[in-house]
């Protein structure tokens, strides 16, 4: 991996305006419960949430690596990419998989930041992440569909114009394989009814919400690729999730450890500071480790991602490398700050919150452990 003039760029651009951000902004938010509507807003003006969007359809044209460098530098500099990350990569679906019409009806807009496509509606409460045992319905009817079901920690959906949405169209005991069946669809928000959304309030100030559809009616041309290929559509769109989540991990990991660095420095106790004692020395230097070798697996997701050759397993270990890292780089940092480390003002227990979640979303080590244990070592599959 090479720091391009073009990330070297993206990182810039990224810390100006995270300097207009910056720390109080988010403890700020916390406190109202507020979504970061004036850091997303200076953001999409510069354009680079089109950074994966190819510039026939007004997008910067770039690659995973590249985009991966702006959520990582967001969360570098104590803020949460979480807000932004689905407007880079969910669009992947249109671009692939989307008709004509729909690519260019949305692409431009979404590249632009006019049209926010940040809603994802696949989990659901009964299914969990048995993906296949989704119950949400569309049923065709003449040049409509009729959408019934729910969905839950459909994230953004309140700040989104579109929502890709997973849904069955055909019922489970009518398929001969289980991941058959599900389709996809690209609901504008915007034109719809019968949509009903309840946030559920969480450890973090992250806007996610479950989802309910009661007899909503979409066009037929809402419908994303061919009927009954949804789930692959969706297993196509995750290795680019991954690895940008792995990026805003390396992220945090960073932060955590530039601050731990500087507290152990900074902090006199017993007329030393304590950055002078392995107990304290030590944990910040392996999480240093561990954090830059889970960004070798990143680069190495991300080069194979943008060569369009098969990334599956890097991009699943480079996410589980990046998140395990980030979690002991965050317990390394509220280790040093002791009793500070718990005060809000210094930002360590908003960060270590944020960063606890990436062991359990957008996808839990232990899938991915299940997945490298089948498909990677050839083991007899455990779920």
């Amino acid at each position: 991996m090479t720091d391009s003039e073009v990330r070297r760029d993206l990182r810039s651009l990224i810390d100006r305006v995270c300097a207009d951000h910056p720390d109080a902004y988010w403890r700020e938010l916390e406190q109202t419960h507020s979504y970061p509507e004036a850091f997303v807003d200076a953001l999409t003006t510069t354009g680079v949430l089109g950074a994966l969007v190819p510039e026939e359809h007004g997008g910067l044209g770039l690659g995973v690596g590249d985009a991966s460098v702006i959520v990582e530098q967001i969360n570098r500099n104590g803020g949460n990419a979480a807000a932004v990350h689905a407007q880079l990569y969910t669009m992947g679906a249109v671009l692939r998989h989307g008709s004509p019409e729909q690519r260019e009806r949305y692409l431009p807009g979404i590249a632009s930041g006019d049209i926010r496509l940040q809603a994802f509606g696949v989990t659901e409460p009964t299914a969990g992440t048995d993906t296949t045992k989704i119950r949400t319905f569309a049923r065709r009817d003449g040049d409509s569909y009729v959408v019934n079901g729910q969905k839950v920690w459909t994230s953004r959906v309140q700040h989104s114009d579109l929502m890709l949405l997973l849904a069955r169209t055909t019922p489970l005991d009518q398929v001969e394989k289980k991941s058959q069946g599900m389709s996809m669809f690209l609901i504008d928000l915007r034109e719809v009814e019968g949509i009903t959304v309840n946030p559920i309030r969480t450890m973090v100030n992250h806007e996610t919400n479950e989802v309910f559809f009661d007899d909503v009616r979409i066009p037929a041309s809402a419908l994303v690729g061919e009927e009954g290929k949804g789930f692959r559509y969706i297993l196509d769109g995750m290795n680019a999730e991954r690895v940008l989540v792995a990026a805003e991990c390396i992220g945090d990991g960073r932060w955590f450890v530039e601050r731990a660095s500087r507290y152990a420095c900074e902090r006199v106790v017993f007329d030393r500071p304590i950055g002078q004692n392995q107990g304290i020395q030590f944990p910040i230097a392996r999480a240093h480790v561990h954090v830059e070798s889970a960004d070798l697996m990143r680069w190495r997701a991300a080069d194979l991602f943008d060569a369009d050759q098969p990334c599956g397993a890097e991009a699943n270990m480079a996410k589980l490398l990046a998140a395990d890292a980030s979690w002991e780089a965050a317990n390394a940092c509220l280790q040093t700050h002791g009793g500070f480390g718990m005060a809000a003002e210094y930002d360590v227990e908003r960060k270590f919150r944020e960063t606890r979640l990436y062991q359990i979303a957008p996808i839990s080590t232990n899938l991915i452990l299940a997945h490298i244990g089948q498909h990677v070592l050839g083991m007899p599959r455990s779920f």
